[in-house]
């Protein structure tokens, strides 16, 4: 019963802080990009919170019980992607807009803007969906709630938590969340590891292929979980959103720093301890309700928190264990539906239903759009087998859709309009493609882990050879992306005069 106590104190919390922080909205700035503020602090805490969702906390997991430390390949390709964008931060922040969709115009032209709002929406409702989904396991674990009622629970405090102050709220809580996630995992990895036996354990315990490169597998299956995060990472809408909150280019760099360290420490440590626990649960009988069977592995940090004096852990750790668990969750989610919520009212309804809308008018309409992309996120859950198919197919969405069009906006003057539509179209179209296949027939047709491999080969190839064979654009679509001076003001006049 504690636990649950726990559980529910803590999301009263920051659905308090998020009540509070509602006061401060005054209009559209304050409510998409928290008035473009935020110190690099609270930038490193919710980049962190943002990234760090129930992909790690139940898919990573789970698949670092069933292969060991090569999961981290799936993990590397985030911090790969993130040492790129710290040479993109401040160029991001120069630029000053308020979602991807608003760089693809920009570079790009207007169906660009379509095409890279659709991407986000699929996406990101899918991300969402899967902490919907982490919601339930862990009022199931601590309460006994069935797991659909769970996630309805968990649905509506994420869709409420984000539509009373937008982003003001999430980067609020989320230097909290950080502070506990990273607490939790660093206590747990090394208490659990002396507890079970230290070295003599691993050695005698585990099998030898658990902890070196690849496992049982190869380089080739290392590249298909790397690519995705990877890829995601590079076109992530919510990362840019906050680099657009950052106070200024210097503090979006900074961030970017810390966050890499911060990711590399936490996702190790989640993939240790899954490693360590799971191999303790799963050699208990089948009889024990202490054990968990392979198919569960996805439950095992969850399974560690409430059974953490298992595993050697004081209570008070597994109850931190269960409040970064929640905060994992509930920040993932919450900054997940902003994305694509912003997207719908600034790339849809202001750019072509309402370009006069008054901030009350635009607030108002974002806040109706988050409900509604949250029941649609609810609608998703049944479309994927696991959470970790979900994961690769909405990072994959992604990865190929903006991803190459992004970095080539920022890296390549050459590119087209035409060829960053066409790539847009075929990576995204490539995904849906190999996904509805796969969820007609009994077994997949090309496994999750490797999708992006012609996904976002296509998109890619498209985006080249499209661009060699079109006449290259103005000098002005191309040199905002490489100068100092561009601001928003000018970004804003360029777009009334084209």
């Amino acid at each position: 019963m504690i636990f649950l106590w726990i559980v529910l104190g803590y999301l009263a919390l920051l659905m308090g802080i998020s009540v509070y922080k509602s006061f401060a909205v005054k209009g559209q700035d304050d409510f998409m990009v928290a008035g473009r503020s935020v110190p690099t602090y609270k930038l490193v805490g919710t980049l962190l919170c943002t990234w760090i969702g129930s992909g790690s906390l139940l898919a990573g997991a789970g698949l670092a019980a069933r292969v060991g430390l090569s999961e981290l390949w799936m993990a590397a390709g985030a911090w790969a992607g993130i040492i790129i964008v710290f040479f993109l931060a401040a160029r991001v922040r120069r630029i000053a807009q308020y979602t991807v969709p608003d760089i693809l115009e920009l570079r790009y032209n207007k169906w660009a803007r379509i095409l890279g709002t659709l991407v986000i929406v699929i996406a990101y409702t899918t991300i969402v969906g899967y902490q919907f989904r982490g919601g339930g396991f862990v009022l199931n674990l601590v309460a006994g709630l069935p797991e659909w009622q769970g996630v309805i629970i968990t649905a509506v405090f994420i869709v409420l938590f984000t539509a009373f102050a937008g982003m003001i709220s999430i980067v609020s809580v989320d230097i909290i969340n950080g502070a506990i996630i990273t607490l939790a995992v660093i206590i747990a990895v090394p208490l659990v590891y002396i507890y079970l036996g230290g070295g003599e354990y691993v050695s005698t315990n585990l099998d030898p292929s658990m902890l070196t490169v690849f496992g049982d597998y190869n380089f080739f299956w290392a590249m298909g979980i790397f690519f995705p995060t990877f890829l995601l990472l590079l076109g992530e809408s919510n990362m840019y959103q906050k680099f657009f909150s950052a106070r200024n280019e210097k503090s979006a760099k900074t961030a970017v720093v810390w966050w890499v360290l911060g990711t590399i420490v936490v996702e190790t440590a989640i993939a240790s301890l899954a490693i360590l626990a799971f191999s303790h649960f799963n050699k208990l009988p089948a009889s024990s309700e202490l054990f968990l069977p392979i198919e569960n592995s996805e439950q095992i940090i969850l399974h560690t928190a409430r059974y953490s004096t298992e595993v050697g852990l004081p209570l008070i750790a597994g109850l931190l264990l269960i409040c970064a668990s929640v905060a994992i969750i509930t920040s993932t989610g919450n900054s997940f539906l902003m994305a694509p919520s912003t997207n719908l009212t600034r790339d849809i309804f202001q750019r072509f239903i309402k370009p006069d809308a008054g901030q009350k008018q635009v607030v108002l309409f974002q806040r109706m759009a988050l409900i509604a992309l949250g029941i649609l996120a609810y609608l998703l859950l049944t479309q994927f087998r696991t959470i970790l198919d979900m994961a690769f197919t909405a990072y994959t969405m992604v990865g190929a859709g903006l991803t190459p069009v992004l970095l080539a906006a920022f890296l390549w003057k050459r590119v087209t309009t035409a060829g960053g539509v066409a790539s847009i179209a075929t990576g995204m179209g490539v995904t849906i493609l190999i996904t509805v296949i796969n969820s007609i027939l009994p077994e997949p047709l090309i496994s999750t882990s490797y999708i992006v491999i012609p996904a976002a080969g296509a998109s890619i190839s498209v985006l080249i050879v499209v661009s060699l064979l079109t006449k290259p654009d103005p000098d002005h679509k191309w040199q905002k992306f490489y100068t100092k001076e561009t601001s928003l003001a000018d970004a804003i006049r360029e777009q009334k005069q084209l």
